[in-house]
């Protein structure tokens, strides 16, 4: 009698579905991740006697989804899910890298650091009473944000405007310069402005502007060569379609785990020769690897370098490497990169940076519980809001603080200034998710 309440439960029902969902999505992050090796000599290197080791890890880290499961859909749900998946991959893939420190420590940090920010990302959302701007204000806000962009193009495409192919954007973007008011501008407006215009737009049904704000993002792609930029008007139309077609939660677990089954169905398929590299591997090189594998990668090279160097201290923030000593001059992104002999960038998450590189892995929690806290004054900030809204307008934030120290999403990119869009926009009179 008892088996048979449990499964006409609605809410056991869809603990159940999210349950399924999250377990897949482990198993499809890892399937992904172990056909790195052969394509992507990053240190690592698969033993099969180390297998069953890896698959015991990942088993008991996967106790932490349980969270996702119980907690209801906020701004921090959304973040977490992302961050969740970041340390799921590394502590999958530090099992078959090469690179030589204790790993130990940093593994437990790792999973402490993802739980330490998970409990108030996902627990804490009691509403904050807003200062609300009244309709005709928000309107002209709104106009504001779109004439903003065009300055923003404008005024970039002055110092750059080269359309190339998605292949050729490494070859000219490292020689970009911007005056330093003109890359917050751009940061801020593409990230937080205008994904958060076209929400706006899509609840008010003003198509025409919503398409607008989406030109204006795309506009970016030919003056900072960025792959984001040219995604971004796919992916916030994504989210939009699986706001309206799936319960939150669980439109938040698929617009991961969708994408990485679609790149490991095409790389199966290269693999055994039924589909040829120009068609599997541009996407999976993409999806499976830049989206997903690389945020992971970059914790296992954090953690090898300050094993042996110093640590910064939070130096590598722009304000305080004024006023502090700092033993690296260059930005950490080139600092870590360089050293491995691999040029280029390799920024990284506040995990990596925030924590590993700041303070090292055993303080790396209570940094992430403090990053977590600020992602609970959002929660708090948009409680009121539609939660279809706050997910398609906060829609860039998880995937760029995959990549992306804190600090510099929260100023560089404008996630302070869409909180703060959040909590003076008015309010709906009924719940629009």
């Amino acid at each position: 009698m008892n088996v048979t309440r449990m499964a006409g439960n609605p809410r056991i029902e869809v603990w159940l579905k999210l349950s399924v969902l999250l377990a897949l999505h482990s198993i499809v992050c890892c399937a992904s991740l172990a056909y790195l090796a052969p394509y992507h000599v990053f240190h690592l290197f698969y033993d099969d006697r180390l297998w069953w080791h890896a698959f015991f890890v990942i088993a008991a880290f996967s106790t932490v989804s349980l969270l996702f499961v119980f907690s209801d859909f906020s701004f921090g749900y959304f973040v977490g899910f992302y961050l969740y998946t970041l340390i799921l991959g590394y502590l999958w893939l530090s099992n078959f890298s090469d690179l030589k420190y204790d790993r130990l420590l940093p593994e437990i940090s790792a999973a402490a650091s993802a739980v330490a920010f998970l409990v108030p990302a996902l627990l804490i959302s009691s509403p904050l009473r807003p200062f609300t701007m009244s309709e005709r204000a928000f309107e002209r806000l709104l106009t504001l944000i779109l004439i903003l962009a065009v300055a923003t193009i404008a005024s970039g495409a002055f110092y750059n405007f080269r359309i190339v192919g998605i292949r050729d954007v490494y070859n000219y973007r490292d020689g970009l310069q911007f005056p330093t008011l003109l890359k917050y501008a751009i940061g801020m407006t593409s990230t937080a402005l205008l994904p958060f215009a076209f929400a706006c737009f899509v609840e008010q049904k003003k198509y025409w502007r919503a398409g607008a704000a989406l030109l204006l993002v795309l506009s970016f792609y030919p003056v900072i060569l960025s792959k984001l930029a040219l995604l971004t008007p796919v992916w916030l139309v994504g989210m939009l379609v699986l706001s309206k077609v799936l319960e939150l939660r669980r439109a938040v677990i698929i617009s991961l785990l969708a994408p990485m089954v679609v790149g490991l169905i095409l790389f199966i398929l290269f693999r055994n020769e039924l589909l040829p590299y120009k068609v599997a591997i541009p996407y999976f090189g993409l999806i499976n690897f830049r989206m997903i594998a690389i945020p992971s990668l970059a914790m296992d090279y954090y953690n090898e370098f300050f094993f042996r160097h110093d640590l910064t201290h939070f130096c590598q923030i722009g304000v305080l490497k004024r006023l502090v000593a700092c033993p690296y001059h260059e930005p950490l992104s080139i600092v870590i990169y360089n050293a491995f002999g691999i040029g280029g960038n390799f920024n990284a998450s506040l995990f990596a940076t925030e924590g590993t590189a700041s303070v090292g892995p055993t303080f790396a929690p209570v940094i992430a519980f403090a990053c977590g806290l600020v992602i609970a004054l959002a929660n708090r900030i948009s409680a009121g809001l539609a939660p279809r809204f706050i997910l398609v307008s906060g829609a860039l934030f998880p995937q760029t603080l995959m990549n992306i120290p804190f600090t510099t999403v929260l100023l560089s990119y404008g996630a302070v200034l869409l909180f703060l869009l959040w909590y003076v926009m008015p309010r709906p009179s009924s719940d629009g998710g």
